[in-house]
């Protein structure tokens, strides 16, 4: 079905918009789009620090020093006020997370059809730029920071402290027959307290920018004369919601990776 002009229905124009440039078929279904932006804006992050690092110039600092000083004192101080003792991979991992998050989550603030249509000209007929607003992504990030969880809890509590926090955790007892009574109950609450950090951290993530990339499409859909009022405002309001869902994330990180580190005293 298209409009009366020719061109796309509203359904058709929607749905195009939200197609991903993919290869495979089922599981196997790679996004080449998501892939390729998140890796580049990776590597656009990468290369940006080593500039500042190569060119740092503590008595006449740059403009990019400036703000990336000021970026790593703000996320130094998120480090220090949620994680409780000493990691040394906290920091980087947080400014890491927080940074490239936002840029992939920035992707949405780009005019709906530009890049889509500019690969058009070269054949490529799907496009989706942002990479956060795609499931497999915030997914992937938030699994990363659970397999940390693990190795972090394994590591400070040990095999045997790690096995002990579901047989006794949330509900301790003071005899041996109530902690065996209540060893399933434990086993099933554990699990699902742990396996709900990484799942919320990535739907929050992913269901804020799929919505977003949404109400930007929409209102490509409006007569052109009429978008840049809507536009402008939702971007402006956009704008908040990237720095904050990045920001979230990170600092989830941090408390979940400063939870895995206290011991079971601690805990309780």
């Amino acid at each position: 079905m298209t409009e009366s002009g020719g061109g796309p229905s509203s359904v058709e124009y929607i749905q195009h918009h939200l197609t991903n440039l993919s290869i495979g078929e089922g599981f196997w279904t790679l996004h080449l789009d998501t892939f390729l932006f998140a890796v580049g804006l990776a590597i656009l992050l990468g290369w940006a620090a080593k500039k500042v690092g190569d060119n740092l110039d503590p008595d006449n600092p740059t403009g990019l020093q400036n703000f990336l000083e000021i970026f790593l004192e703000f996320v130094e101080t998120q480090v220090k006020d949620a994680f409780q003792g000493y990691n040394p991979l906290i920091g980087p991992l947080a400014f890491t997370l927080f940074a490239w998050i936002f840029l992939m989550n920035a992707m949405d603030l780009l005019p709906v059809d530009f890049l889509p249509w500019l690969l058009s000209l070269v054949g490529v007929h799907h496009l989706r730029v942002v990479p956060t607003a795609n499931l497999d992504t915030p997914l992937a990030l938030a699994g990363s920071i659970f397999a940390l969880i693990i190795f972090y809890n394994i590591k400070v509590k040990g095999l045997w402290g790690f096995i002990k926090m579901f047989l006794f955790h949330p509900f301790a007892a003071g005899n041996i027959i109530a902690k065996l009574l209540l060893m399933p109950i434990n086993i099933i609450m554990t699990t699902i307290e742990e396996l709900a950090k990484p799942i919320s951290m990535g739907l929050r993530l992913f269901g804020n920018m799929f919505a977003g990339e949404l109400i930007f499409v929409l209102i490509a859909l409006l007569p052109w004369w009429i978008q840049f009022v809507p536009g402008s405002i939702w971007a402006i309001f956009h704008i908040l919601i990237i720095t904050l869902q990045a920001f979230i994330f990170m600092l989830l990180t941090i408390v979940y990776l400063s939870i895995a580190h206290q011991s079971m005293d601690e805990e309780h």
